[in-house]
């Protein structure tokens, strides 16, 4: 029994189709279906029901899928922690981060880091927080800044700051010269612009998690893949949109940005690692962005 056959059982039931599963493993239909078989005689079991449509796995097959997924997730876990032991010895630091975060202080951070540590080759990737995680783990990156908190006990998240949230208005909207800052409330029943649309959950779940919260519901809601695009159908008039407070300084000619009232209308700026990750360069990393708060005055959550 080898790799491959796992990996090829592993797709037959996940496609619960021979032909998908070839196009999925970029391999024609023969040589698979042959490797199944060589498998089910090695084991002597029939793992797959054929005569089924879609095909089914047998009693044995379950059984026998559960074992082998998690021999792949183990092996993809054993290759991910070679792949870091390599690049130990080298001095290379990858970043992932979310779009919105540059609108923030997340230039000045690079900034101080690279003219701390110019020995270090830095990578820059953008990516959503549920990439991140996966970036973490698979060794591709070595800290995330990213907006959602996330229950994994191999990822340690640190709450940096809460960052206000503003109400994205087109100019002429009879809210664009109210001098108070805005309620929910006032904005119940306008169109809604959420971003991310993918993948979930995202900075749009805590957006519309704030009008669950209050039992209000927006008009219509429009989901979209990045923050300028939420813009541009502001600009539009489509509808309103939430974004954090850094994203003011974007399209000032034709939206109008208005503070939005509430303990809880914030977007978190959240720093992740991966657990147990001894490194120095977090610790520098970390070191910088303190002193950038402390020397602009930037409300923080205390360090730990």
């Amino acid at each position: 029994m080898e790799l491959r056959h796992l990996r090829y059982f592993v797709a037959v039931a996940s496609e619960q189709s021979f032909t998908r599963a070839a196009e999925k493993l970029h391999i024609a239909q023969p040589p698979l279906s042959r490797q199944i078989q060589q498998l089910e005689e090695e084991l002597g079991l029939v793992l797959i029901d054929r005569d089924s449509r879609p095909l089914r796995l047998t009693d044995a097959g379950r059984l026998m899928h559960e074992q082998a997924v998690q021999v792949l997730e183990r092996v993809d876990e054993i290759r991910a922690m070679a792949k870091r032991l390599r690049a130990a010895g080298r001095d290379r630091f990858a970043i992932g981060f979310v779009t919105s975060t540059l609108y923030g202080g997340l230039p000045e951070v690079i900034r101080r880091y690279r003219a701390a540590r110019p020995e270090v080759e830095l990578t820059l990737l953008e990516m959503t927080t549920i990439e991140q995680v996966a970036a973490l783990k698979e060794g591709r990156i070595d800290v995330g800044f990213g907006r959602i908190a996330l229950d994994d006990p191999t990822v340690d998240q640190r709450l940096l700051r809460n960052e206000a949230l503003v109400v994205a208005l087109p100019t002429g909207h009879p809210l664009a010269n109210h001098q108070d800052p805005l309620c929910l409330d006032d904005l119940a029943g306008e169109g809604l612009v959420v971003f991310p649309k993918a993948p979930r959950p995202s900075f749009a779940d805590m957006v519309l998690s704030l009008y669950r919260e209050r039992g209000l519901r927006p008009g219509a809601v429009h989901e979209v893949r990045e923050l300028q695009t939420a813009l541009g159908l502001v600009v539009a008039g489509e509808g309103i949109s939430l974004v954090p407070a850094s994203a003011q300084r974007l399209r000032r000619d034709d939206i109008v940005y208005r503070p939005l009232h509430g303990d809880k209308a914030v977007a978190p700026v959240i720093m992740s690692h991966r657990a147990q990750d001894g490194s120095p360069e977090i610790g520098i990393l970390l070191d910088l962005i303190y002193d950038m708060y402390q020397a602009y005055g930037i409300q923080h959550e205390p360090r730990r």
